[in-house]
C-alpha cells in the first residue's frame, strides 16, 4: 500500500506543470508480438524507458527507468521489471522497512525449527 501511494505521489510530483517544457525525445518501436521498445524525454528533466519481452504467458516483460527532478533539484530515478513475478521497483527513494531487531529473528528461527519437528499448537 505504500509502494502505491509513493509511486502516486512521484506521478504528481512529476507531472506538475510547466509551461515551458517541450518533448525533446519520443522514439517507439513496437512489433506488435509482445517486443517492445519505448523511450520519452522532456525538457525539464522527465525521462521514461521501458523495454518489452514476450513473456512465458504471452504477456509483455518489461524492464524499464525513469527519472524526474525533485524539488530540491535532484534527480530521481526508479529502475522496475514487471513480469510473471509482479512489478519489482528498486530505487533508493522507495521506503523500505527497518531491519528486524535480534529477538525477532530468533524467534522466527526457533518457530521454524519447531515447525521442521513437527510441534503445532492450538489456536
Amino acid at each position: 500500500m505504500k509502494l502505491i501511494l509513493f509511486a502516486c505521489l512521484v506521478v504528481l510530483a512529476a507531472a506538475r506543470p510547466e509551461q515551458d517544457a517541450e518533448t525533446t525525445l519520443d522514439e517507439r518501436d513496437d512489433s506488435g508480438d509482445g517486443n517492445f521498445n519505448y523511450k520519452f524525454e522532456t525538457s525539464n528533466g522527465i525521462y521514461e524507458e521501458r523495454t518489452g519481452t514476450l513473456g512465458a504467458d504471452g504477456q509483455s516483460n518489461i524492464n524499464g527507468v525513469f527519472r524526474f527532478t525533485l524539488p530540491d533539484g535532484t534527480v530521481g530515478e526508479i529502475r522496475f521489471i514487471a513480469d510473471e513475478n509482479g512489478y519489482r521497483p528498486e530505487s533508493p527513494l522507495i521506503p523500505t522497512p527497518h531491519p528486524l531487531p535480534a529477538h525477532a529473528i530468533e524467534q522466527i528461527r526457533f518457530a521454524e525449527e519447531q515447525r521442521a519437528k513437527g510441534v503445532t499448537f492450538e489456536k
